[in-house]
């Protein structure tokens, strides 16, 4: 039977190692001061703890005592051939003969060892051994002693794993809602804000630091909101009612600037495990690019309905008029009924075609044709064809001699002049000179087309070629266009392998300049 003093240091060891369980203390800490109480109960000389690392497959030396670490590489014998199927049955194969081995490679005085399993349920996590200088065997009560140490040292194992678990977690969903696109905001139940992530602060130009604290409704500010309840009103009126209450609030968010963003805000509640509101979490996303689209959609819809109505109208107008059985009609007005009636229908087709191919480049679908192609002629015969649809403007093309030859899709190529000239033509009212320049560069041929009309200002120039664009002014509202002209211009020389720009200043015209590859790959 253990005398009463051996019981009483066993209890103040005990005793040390749970605080040292509970405190802040790294886990090679904790490790030693199990290992060097548990050598100092048993009367040993040295001691080491090993653990299991899943990666390598490996034991491992994680604390030692009474052990020069110089000399701790003469011990790895004895973390070899460890058993770790079934923890309640351990034992590690010619354990002593290993030992009398490393003693004498290592030069120290040791004749027994005991090495007892650290396991959590049936997984072996790691071994405690003790050695000793003198001989005789370990008795049951010593090992019993050891077990409860090696147990501590199992505990504290766990522990360090659910805690790097846990901070790992922390860190990944820290870095997941700092960095996060969509803007993030952790509320209190009284709608203080516990957190905001960068995006957030980016929308509503509230710093981290400076949000933290204050009321959702500093931050959160509508200069205009669609209808429905706020957060505030539905707080107000009873919500959340459960875990699956999810609130959606969209508006026009206002920045700190006084600068607006159209935004969607889901908020959902977090419950703890009584049912009592935690926390509310608000994901906010910016759905501009959603809101401008819808815009698009609806001018787009809009300005269809319109081209399309146009020709269609007259169509059936003079169409109605010419098939009149009341009147006869002279072979002349016939002729130019029939003439408004075949250009209606040319813009008809000509509008057909560019949804078409709109349609294709939204599918990637668009094929081209290359062949051998002299671009200079080719603007020259475009230029011949629009000379004759205004008197008001004198078009002038200006290539080099001996402009090289490119391989491209000839129709498609002078899709892109025609749609040009045509905007110069349309937006320069006045009249004025349209230019076609070419040149050669390096590796491509670079060809611009300008003119001397109203211009384009910074804001317009970034989405002249966006889809369905049109620039908004009173002499785009009343000229003809679905704005895809020059949504197709840009994909027909990206298609190239070219790159089309924009320069422009209002009043004093616009020039266009695009970039083709001189040879195919």
């Amino acid at each position: 039977m253990l005398d009463y003093e051996y019981l009483i240091r066993q209890r103040d060891y005990l005793l040390d190692i749970s605080r040292a369980l509970t405190s802040e203390l790294s886990l090679n800490e904790v490790l030693r001061r199990i290992l060097r109480s548990a050598t100092e109960m048993l009367n040993g000389k040295a001691g080491l703890i090993a653990l299991f690392d899943p990666e390598g497959g490996t034991f491992n030396v994680r604390a030692s005592y009474g052990i020069q670490p110089a000399l701790l590489h003469f011990f790895a014998p004895l973390l070899t051939d460890i058993p770790r199927d079934d923890p309640a049955s351990f034992s590690i194969p010619e354990l002593n003969r290993k030992m009398q081995l490393v003693a004498r490679a290592a030069g120290m005085g040791l004749r027994q060892v005991i090495a007892l399993p650290m396991a959590i349920g049936d997984e072996l996590v790691g071994v405690v051994y003790i050695f000793r200088s003198q001989g005789g065997g370990f008795s049951r009560n010593e090992v019993r002693i050891l077990q409860s140490f090696a147990d501590q040292a199992a505990i504290a194992v766990h522990n360090a794993r659910l805690y790097e678990r846990v901070s790992t977690e922390k860190q990944r969903l820290d870095a997941i809602l700092r960095h996060s696109a969509d803007g993030i905001m952790i509320l209190k139940p009284d709608k203080t804000i516990e957190s905001i992530n960068l995006a957030l602060a980016r929308m509503t130009g509230w710093p981290v630091e400076k949000a933290r604290g204050r009321q959702h409704d500093e931050v959160i500010r509508w200069a205009r909101r669609e209808p429905g309840l706020s957060l505030e009103e539905a707080v107000a009126g009873g919500w959340p009612l459960s875990e699956h209450s999810v609130l959606y609030v969209e508006g026009d968010l206002l920045h700190t600037s006084g600068s607006t963003l159209s935004v969607g805000i889901t908020y959902a509640p977090l419950f703890d495990e009584q049912g009592r509101l935690r926390n509310i979490i608000a994901n906010v996303r910016d759905i501009t690019k959603f809101k401008e689209a819808e815009r698009a959609k609806s001018t787009f819809i809009s300005v269809i309905s319109h081209e399309l109505k146009t020709p269609v109208s007259l169509i059936k107008g003079y169409a109605s008029t010419l098939r009149r059985e009341d009147v006869e009609w002279d072979r002349e007005t016939v002729l130019n009924g029939l003439q408004v009636i075949e250009e209606e229908a040319d813009k008809l087709a000509q509008l057909i075609d560019n949804l078409l191919d709109v349609t294709r480049l939204q599918a990637g679908t668009l094929k081209l044709k290359f062949s051998s192609l002299q671009f200079d002629e080719l603007a020259r015969k475009v230029a011949d064809k629009f000379r004759t649809q205004s008197a008001a403007h004198t078009i002038v093309t200006s290539f080099p001699p001996d402009f090289p030859v490119i391989q491209g899709d000839e129709q498609r190529l002078e899709q892109v002049l025609s749609n040009l000239l045509s905007n110069a033509i349309k937006y320069s009212p006045d009249g004025g000179q349209i230019t076609i320049t070419g040149e050669v560069l390096d590796n491509a041929i670079q060809v611009s087309v300008s003119d001397e009309g109203i211009g384009l200002s910074p804001e317009q120039q970034e989405l002249i070629f966006e889809r369905f664009y049109r620039v908004d002014n009173a002499l785009t509202r009343e000229t003809q266009g679905a704005g895809l002209g020059l949504y197709i211009v840009r994909s027909i020389i990206e298609a190239h392998g070219g790159t089309i720009w924009v320069e422009s200043e209002p009043g004093k015209g616009t020039t266009f300049t695009f970039t083709l590859p001189l040879s195919q790959d």
